[in-house]
Protein backbone atom coordinates (compact mmCIF):
# COMPACT_ATOMS: atom_id res chain seq x y z
CA UNK A 1 0.00 0.00 0.00
CA UNK A 2 1.33 3.82 -1.06
CA UNK A 3 1.42 6.08 2.22
CA UNK A 4 -0.30 8.92 0.99
CA UNK A 5 1.73 11.41 2.93
CA UNK A 6 4.49 10.64 0.74
CA UNK A 7 2.42 10.87 -2.95
CA UNK A 8 -0.07 13.15 -4.35
CA UNK A 9 -2.94 12.33 -6.80
CA UNK A 10 -2.46 13.56 -10.38
CA UNK A 11 -4.81 13.96 -13.42
CA UNK A 12 -3.84 15.33 -17.01
CA UNK A 13 -6.84 15.70 -18.91
CA UNK A 14 -7.24 16.59 -22.27
CA UNK A 15 -10.61 18.61 -23.96
CA UNK A 16 -10.84 14.95 -25.36
CA UNK A 17 -9.81 12.11 -22.54
CA UNK A 18 -8.06 11.54 -19.18
CA UNK A 19 -4.59 11.05 -20.22
CA UNK A 20 -3.26 10.62 -16.87
CA UNK A 21 -4.51 9.75 -13.40
CA UNK A 22 -3.03 7.99 -10.17
CA UNK A 23 -0.58 8.86 -7.76
CA UNK A 24 2.69 10.16 -7.91
CA UNK A 25 5.84 11.25 -5.75
CA UNK A 26 7.07 14.27 -7.83
CA UNK A 27 5.36 16.31 -10.58
CA UNK A 28 7.77 18.65 -12.72
CA UNK A 29 6.00 21.17 -15.74
CA UNK A 30 6.89 24.22 -16.92
CA UNK A 31 4.90 26.92 -15.62
CA UNK A 32 3.94 30.14 -16.57
CA UNK A 33 7.07 31.49 -14.98
CA UNK A 34 9.30 28.48 -15.38
CA UNK A 35 9.75 25.01 -14.51
CA UNK A 36 7.98 23.83 -11.85
CA UNK A 37 8.01 20.68 -9.22
CA UNK A 38 5.34 19.40 -6.63
CA UNK A 39 5.82 17.40 -4.11
CA UNK A 40 3.32 15.73 -1.99
CA UNK A 41 1.81 18.61 0.55
CA UNK A 42 2.56 21.31 -2.01
CA UNK A 43 1.25 24.91 -1.36
CA UNK A 44 -2.44 25.36 -3.07
CA UNK A 45 -1.62 27.10 -6.31
CA UNK A 46 -3.80 28.13 -9.73
CA UNK A 47 -1.50 29.10 -12.79
CA UNK A 48 -0.80 28.71 -16.23
CA UNK A 49 1.18 25.89 -18.12
CA UNK A 50 3.31 26.73 -20.86
CA UNK A 51 3.13 24.20 -24.16
CA UNK A 52 6.26 21.17 -23.14
CA UNK A 53 6.41 17.82 -20.97
CA UNK A 54 5.03 17.01 -18.10
CA UNK A 55 7.32 14.71 -16.18
CA UNK A 56 5.39 12.27 -13.29
CA UNK A 57 7.69 10.11 -11.06
CA UNK A 58 4.92 7.38 -10.45
CA UNK A 59 4.66 5.83 -6.81
CA UNK A 60 6.33 2.90 -7.53
CA UNK A 61 9.31 4.94 -9.12
CA UNK A 62 8.72 5.05 -12.72
CA UNK A 63 7.97 7.85 -15.19
CA UNK A 64 5.29 8.74 -17.25
CA UNK A 65 5.66 12.11 -19.67
CA UNK A 66 2.47 13.79 -21.46
CA UNK A 67 3.47 16.89 -23.85
CA UNK A 68 1.10 19.37 -23.48
CA UNK A 69 0.35 22.16 -25.44
CA UNK A 70 -0.49 24.98 -22.48
CA UNK A 71 -2.96 25.00 -20.02
CA UNK A 72 -3.98 25.43 -16.55
CA UNK A 73 -2.69 23.85 -13.40
CA UNK A 74 -3.91 23.51 -10.02
CA UNK A 75 -2.55 22.26 -6.92
CA UNK A 76 -3.99 21.68 -3.38
CA UNK A 77 -2.04 19.95 -0.96
CA UNK A 78 -2.78 16.27 -2.14
CA UNK A 79 -4.06 16.40 -5.82
CA UNK A 80 -2.06 18.27 -9.11
CA UNK A 81 -4.37 18.93 -12.00
CA UNK A 82 -3.23 19.73 -15.70
CA UNK A 83 -6.01 20.96 -17.34
CA UNK A 84 -4.95 21.44 -21.40
CA UNK A 85 -6.88 21.59 -24.77
CA UNK A 86 -4.41 19.45 -26.28
CA UNK A 87 -2.43 16.42 -24.28
CA UNK A 88 -0.58 13.50 -25.92
CA UNK A 89 0.99 10.53 -24.08
CA UNK A 90 4.65 10.43 -24.48
CA UNK A 91 4.67 7.09 -26.35
CA UNK A 92 2.04 8.42 -28.55
CA UNK A 93 4.48 11.44 -29.61
CA UNK A 94 4.98 11.47 -33.15
CA UNK A 95 7.94 13.61 -34.13
CA UNK A 96 7.56 13.48 -37.81
CA UNK A 97 4.17 14.58 -37.72
CA UNK A 98 4.81 17.55 -35.50
CA UNK A 99 7.97 18.37 -37.53
CA UNK A 100 5.48 18.15 -40.85
CA UNK A 101 3.18 20.31 -38.99
CA UNK A 102 5.90 23.11 -37.91
CA UNK A 103 7.06 22.91 -41.72
CA UNK A 104 3.22 23.78 -42.86
CA UNK A 105 3.01 26.89 -40.46
CA UNK A 106 6.24 28.22 -41.56
CA UNK A 107 5.10 28.24 -44.55
CA UNK A 108 1.69 29.34 -43.74
CA UNK A 109 3.58 32.95 -42.01
CA UNK A 110 5.41 33.73 -45.10
CA UNK A 111 1.92 34.04 -46.27
CA UNK A 112 -0.04 36.06 -43.57
CA UNK A 113 -1.55 38.87 -44.21
CA UNK A 114 -2.54 40.44 -40.86
CA UNK A 115 -1.04 40.91 -37.01
CA UNK A 116 -3.60 38.44 -36.13
CA UNK A 117 -2.27 35.73 -38.44
CA UNK A 118 0.83 35.89 -37.45
CA UNK A 119 0.22 35.86 -34.26
CA UNK A 120 -1.98 32.76 -34.03
CA UNK A 121 1.23 30.91 -36.53
CA UNK A 122 3.86 31.93 -34.19
CA UNK A 123 1.42 30.46 -31.15
CA UNK A 124 0.87 27.07 -33.11
CA UNK A 125 5.25 27.06 -34.24
CA UNK A 126 6.02 27.37 -30.89
CA UNK A 127 3.26 24.99 -29.52
CA UNK A 128 4.98 22.53 -32.79
CA UNK A 129 8.93 23.37 -31.36
CA UNK A 130 7.47 22.57 -27.93
CA UNK A 131 6.36 19.20 -29.32
CA UNK A 132 9.08 17.91 -31.26
CA UNK A 133 11.23 18.75 -28.00
CA UNK A 134 9.42 16.45 -25.90
CA UNK A 135 9.10 13.81 -28.29
CA UNK A 136 12.83 13.93 -28.73
CA UNK A 137 13.34 13.76 -24.47
CA UNK A 138 11.08 10.71 -24.53
CA UNK A 139 12.69 8.88 -27.43
CA UNK A 140 15.81 9.40 -25.46
CA UNK A 141 14.62 8.47 -21.98
CA UNK A 142 13.69 5.12 -23.43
Amino acid sequence: MVDATHTIQVDVVSAEESIFSGEARFVALPGEAGELGIYPRHTPLITRVRPGSVRIEKADGSEEFVFVAGGILEVQPNRVTVLSDTAIRGKDLDEEKANEAKRAAEEALKNAKSEIDIARIQSELAVMAAEIAAARKFRQKK
